[in-house]
């Protein structure tokens, strides 16, 4: 018998081979691709790796021109369903042709259904007959798994596959006719197009009502009495009314124990209290957790991916916070005593809770995100992979214990309060590092005793603005809004970031996303309301489960759009005009004219004049407040990647760039030998004299470029310091191959 194995990429490919076959699978090259071939028990087994989707929707050639009056048009349109991966498809239909089964082995979501799906059909279009098809579930890359789901195979759930499909189609279809409008509209087409999109429409619009809360928010005075009393060491107590919102109520209060010299004891109380461990890793408050360590929701996603396809941890993409009975919990922590947790393992085996710690949410799909085998990574990779151990170990261990202490005094007969904690039993707090027990000690009271008054003071504050969103608050808030789903959130802000409409973390919104929020609000277009896409979300659920049909939320979701497009147009003047009045920023002066950047294009113009300054084409670029010291225009500041960021003059050509540009003379032409960027980025030196002379050499991506004014008794190339902050200066010939190198690393 022949079967035909069907995977989502060609790592899971690799590992699903390698452990039915007992390593004994060959791959097969096709052309820039190819398949895993094995033998089992008489069997022929043939392992194919996608690459994610091999079919993509997209619209008719007619369509491919962009114009804003056949929109209505191009939303009625049922795309086509195009072959986008040819040499994987041929691939399965040369092997396909003589199979006896296939086996779905791709993710077990919506799109991993949907992907597994696209691929059978490929093959049944293509023969013209139905196979003998089976799935394969599991929830991660290990031999147990792997040899548990193929022991125990399931149908495909063609309704998880429709409700990806009708999500391909709706998302289509808003992101298509929405982003033409509002680029056609801004005059934003080609590489500068603006996009828009269901689900980031009403997540742009949450990062700029809360912008708009915190610009219009208007502080309020008030209050805070603090008495510092001493019983050898030195403590606070709090008057029982803060905040005290009335100047007058402060005053008097103030007045009254204004010669205070001893507080009377007037309660003591001493309480044992527990804190639970936090519920195991969803796909929500792993993102969350991470990006509290730096990464971005997108980054840390893409890594816990990798880790997942290389056998590491379990399927990431999961919105169960509550570990299933054939979690083998105990195989999972003898694999990680083979790793740099063994010490923390050996220490839980003492000391591990009876049952683990659950979430609220509990879904049947894949397990919450665990570790599935021990292993000692490093760098990104490896936090990731720590930070998802020490959450699964912590919520295996028992609570941990402290002492609440509360005292109340009487102070010339106002009441004061202090509070105080002391850990007992560190608990889950000794594995998952992230989070801290602040201790906060009193010392030991008795009711009626007096201590001394050292001071009391009134503290004057004011009520502060709502915070602006992280990313990891602002993923919680997109899932209590039923706004995307665990798949897709992160792509979403990180799209908001890439289009210019937000900046930084916390999160700010742009002018021009401002604008853009405000034009669709003050027309009314649904687009940005969080209620109705959370109705599409509900549908296509409900299309999982049965209880919809596919074309019928696809229809539904055409007619909600018909209508927000047909608004937009009503307004299109108004809205384009205000789009292209956002996007322009007064950012300083040039001869009595203002300076002018258009965030659509590349330059900055000198307004009612011919004079333009182009701008760097790579790296992100933030106007300064400072000026240059040589021709007085501003300094930009350029941020590249794995670069230290750089100050320029807005001008080109200005000798205060090349100041910072010259290095040395170039040793073959005397030339200057100047630092540039590459079309990726990259800075090296390159000589003046391109491209008669082609002389360039590559340069460490971090730290400042010093020149010395030294030449290298070698090669004749000008020596060079690399500063950077924290590190001693590293002196090197720029010709990485050069003896003066290899001298200075010996000495």
């Amino acid at each position: 018998m022949k079967t035909l194995i069907i995977a989502e990429k060609r790592n899971a490919a690799q590992r699903i081979a390698k452990i039915l076959s007992n390593n004994t699978s060959k791959f097969v090259r096709v052309g820039r691709g190819g398949y895993f071939k094995f033998e089992k028990d008489g069997n022929e087994y043939y392992v194919v790796p996608l690459r994610g989707h091999i079919v993509e929707l997209d619209y008719d050639e007619k369509f491919k021109r962009w114009d804003i009056g056949n929109l209505i048009e191009l939303i009625n349109e049922n795309p086509k369903k195009i072959n986008k991966e040819r040499g994987i498809i041929r691939i399965l239909w040369d092997v396909g042709k003589d199979v006896d089964e296939i086996i779905i082995a791709t993710d077990y979501d919506r799109e991993g259904e949907l992907i597994g799906v696209e691929a059978l059909s490929v093959i049944e279009k293509k023969y013209g007959k139905k196979y003998r098809v089976k799935r394969a579930k599991f929830s991660a890359l290990t031999k147990d798994e792997i040899e548990k789901a193929f022991a125990s195979l399931v149908d495909i759930n063609y309704n998880l596959a429709s409700a990806a499909e009708a999500r391909q189609h709706i998302d289509l279809a808003w992101g298509a006719s929405l982003t033409r409008f509002i680029s056609i509209a801004s005059g934003r087409r080609g590489k500068e197009f603006l996009s828009m999109g269901r689900v980031q429409g009403p997540t742009l619009a949450l990062i700029v009502e809360r912008e708009e809360k915190i610009n219009n928010f208007k502080p309020k005075d008030y209050w805070d009495i603090v008495a510092k009393l001493q019983k050898r060491k030195v403590f606070e107590a709090m008057h029982m009314s803060n905040p005290i919102e009335e100047k007058e109520k402060m005053e008097k209060i103030m007045a009254a124990v204004a010669d205070a010299e001893k507080a009377q004891v007037i309660e003591f109380k001493k309480e044992k209290k527990e804190i639970p461990p936090p519920a195991p890793f969803d796909t929500t408050t792993f993102l969350s957790e991470a990006t509290k360590m730096g990464f971005s929701a997108t980054r840390a996603m893409r890594i816990a991916e990798e880790l997942y396809m290389g056998g590491y941890i379990s399927y990431p993409r999961t919105d169960n916070t509550v570990y299933p009975r054939s979690l083998n919990i105990n195989a999972i922590l003898s694999s990680l005593e083979k790793s740099n947790f063994k010490e923390d393992v050996l220490r839980l085996r003492g000391e591990r809770r009876r049952y683990p710690m659950r979430g609220k949410k509990e879904s049947k799909d894949h397990p919450p995100i665990v570790p599935v085998r021990g292993a000692k990574l490093s760098g990104d990779k490896g936090k990731i992979y720590e930070l998802i151990v020490r959450r699964f170990l912590a919520t295996l261990a028992k609570n941990a214990e402290y002492t609440a202490i509360t005292a109340h005094f009487d102070i010339k007969g106002e009441k004061f309060k202090s509070a105080g904690k002391k850990l007992e039993y560190e608990g889950w707090y000794h594995y998952y590092t992230y989070y801290h027990f602040e201790e906060r000690v009193l010392p030991e009271l008795s009711v009626g005793e007096e201590v001394k008054v050292k001071e009391i003071r009134a503290d004057a504050k004011k009520t502060q603005p709502p915070k602006r969103y992280t990313q990891s608050s602002l993923i919680r808030e997109m899932e209590r809004l039923n706004l995307g789903t665990k798949s897709t959130r992160a792509d979403i802000i990180q799209k908001l970031y890439d289009r210019g409409y937000v900046t930084g973390n916390p999160i700010k919104p742009t002018e021009m996303g401002i604008n853009l929020i405000n034009e669709l609000k003050k027309h009314d277009v649904d687009v940005i309301k969080p209620t109705m896409t959370a109705k599409l979300e509900e549908d296509m659920d409900r299309i999982e489960k049965g209880e919809k049909k596919m074309d019928d939320v696809i229809d539904e979701s055409k007619e909600m759009l018909v209508s927000i497009i047909k608004n937009l147009q009503e307004h299109r003047r108004d809205f384009g005009n205000s789009m292209k009045d956002s996007m322009r920023t007064v950012v300083g002066e040039c001869d009595g004219h203002k300076l002018v950047y258009n965030a659509g294009k590349k330059y900055v113009e000198c307004e009612g004049t011919d004079t333009r300054f182009y701008l760097p084409r790579t790296g992100k670029i933030e106007f300064t407040d400072k000026k240059c010291p040589v021709c007085g225009l501003p300094l930009i500041k350029i941020i590249r990647r794995g670069q230290s960021p750089e100050l320029r003059c807005l001008n080109p050509k200005c000798e205060y760039n090349k100041k910072k540009d010259f290095v040395g003379k170039c040793p073959e032409c005397g030339g200057e030998l100047i630092i540039r960027q590459s079309r990726n980025g990259k800075r090296f030196l390159g000589c003046s004299n391109y491209p008669k002379c082609k002389v360039t050499y590559p340069l460490p991506q971090r730290g400042v470029v010093i020149p010395t004014g030294e030449t290298c008794p070698y090669c004749g190339a000008p020596l060079i310091i690399i500063r950077k902050k924290g590190r001693k200066d590293w002196k090197l010939c720029p010709n990485m191959q050069c003896e003066y190198n290899k001298k200075s690393s010996e000495s």
